[in-house]
């Protein structure tokens, strides 16, 4: 598949979308015209005008005052939505799926009052995004639509679900029109995302400066696109970048433990072990990621300390546990994880069909794919693999796995392509599988 046409950029006043469930921070001002929707996958954007923003109440102080209001007065539908929404909030600072039970719990209090009340729908919504259900967000977000079409975060929640589907040519006519609506941080995150999905890694870093500059600055929501920014950095190998503005997130959020992981991919990757090893448990100590668990386990195993790198591999599938038993689908994670460090390439397979069937996008290919060739089913694996790359996204990850499947299959033209590609992104992007495809890429090259 040739690569979509990315619209061209004027100082920044142009993009495309993103995949962040974020609440925006900011209020700014929505163009006085809409854009023009270019088809299939691009995406024009009204000039960034300022943000006026307010810093908001931390959560768990907001958690607190919500549920003292509906002691007060336990009637208000409105007050049962806003504490679901703070309790997703605390969810994604604390990674304690035990919040996704409370704000379902709330939720529906609030629709069982109301089944209409549209900042509800939206809580339920985020809620089955944040779940991993998306057909179900997909169906609450169109709903929600219905009643109310000129609420951007409904828009949000439709098009997060439609890029997880594997619908991108309908999410990306979503987000033209949500940010049409309102061009801020929430949008322009969106913008960032399918940007990068579609492989244009200076367009999504652009974008991304953009949905920052409309957030508040040390708001959490905020330091976390400036992680993601950090992470675009990281994906294409600019090391100094990627430190900078992990850096700049610790600053405005001291501790903050996206930031500091993101810092020990940065060591990792220079070789600085101890130092990364260092910053991932501080990181782990204060949010328990399976990401960074992952993170730390890897580069362990990479360093030969086998020992240390299964007890944190043993800990992210007891927190892989704990998420399923709060109603998070993690079949497609799980899978991946079980493909790599697990003993059962059958089961992974299993699992991996499971997620497949609930995220049909590119992830889900390519978590099939990488499972179904640690089960030696190297054809049906390289079906998956291609599609994984249709979009052109420039993901180390996503590039190794196919360029090792094309490998196994006697695909050497192809397999050096994808591992070159993979390589040149960022030539230390996993302490474990770096190496690996450099050592596959050797074996291509040899006479």
């Amino acid at each position: 598949m040739s690569s979509p046409k990315i619209i061209p950029r004027r100082d920044a006043t142009l993009a495309l979308v993103c995949i962040v469930v974020l609440c925006a921070c900011g209020s700014i001002r929505a163009p006085q015209t809409p854009s023009t929707l270019l088809a299939p996958s691009l995406i024009q954007v009204a000039p960034s005008p300022e943000a006026v923003a307010d810093i908001p109440t931390p959560a768990a102080k907001l958690v607190d005052k919500l549920e003292a209001a509906l002691r007060t007065d336990p009637t208000q539908v409105g007050t049962y939505a806003a504490l679901g929404e703070a309790f997703l909030q605390r969810a994604r600072e604390t990674v304690d799926p035990t919040y996704y039970t409370k704000a379902q719990q709330v939720i529906a209090e609030a629709l069982k009052r109301d089944p209409n009340n549209v900042e509800a729908l939206i809580g339920r919504g985020t809620l089955l995004l944040a779940q991993h259900r998306f057909r179900d967000a997909l169906a609450v977000g169109q709903r929600a639509r219905g009643l109310n079409a000129t609420i951007p975060r409904i828009l949000g929640i439709i098009a997060d679900a439609q890029v997880e589907l594997g619908m991108y040519p309908d999410s990306i006519e979503t987000i033209q029109t949500m940010v049409d609506l309102r061009p801020d941080l929430s949008s322009y995150s969106r913008v960032s995302y399918a940007r990068e999905l579609h492989g244009d890694l200076a367009g999504a870093i652009e974008a991304m400066q953009a949905a920052i500059e409309g957030g508040s600055p040390a708001a959490e929501n905020t330091e976390y696109l400036r992680v993601q920014l950090g992470t675009l950095y990281f994906s294409e190998g600019d090391l100094p970048d990627a430190e900078a503005s992990y850096d700049d997130a610790l600053v405005n959020l001291p501790g903050y433990a996206y930031a500091l992981a993101g810092m020990a991919r940065v060591h990792a990757a220079r070789g600085e072990t101890d130092a990364a090893v260092e910053l991932y448990d501080r990181a782990i100590a204060t949010v328990p990621l399976p990401e960074f668990i992952i993170g730390l386990g890897e580069l362990q195993q990479a360093s030969g300390h086998m020992s240390d790198a299964k007890k944190q591999f043993d800990l992210v599938r007891a927190i892989e546990q704990l998420f399923r038993a709060n109603g998070v689908k993690v079949d497609l994670e799980l899978a991946v994880f079980e493909a790599d460090h697990g003993g059962d390439p059958a089961a992974a397979v299993a699992t991996a069909r499971l997620g497949y069937d609930d995220r049909p996008g590119i992830k889900g290919d390519d978590a099939l794919a990488w499972a179904l060739y640690r089960n030696g089913q190297l054809s049906e694996a390289a079906g998956f693999a291609d599609r994984a790359v249709r979009l052109q996204t420039k993901d180390p990850t996503i590039l190794f796995h196919a360029g090792m499947i094309a490998k196994a299959n006697g695909q050497t033209s192809l397999a050096r392509d994808r591992l070159v590609a993979a390589l040149d992104l960022n030539p230390a992007f996993s302490p474990l599988y770096a190496p690996e495809a450099e050592n596959a890429l050797e074996g291509l090259r040899a006479p």
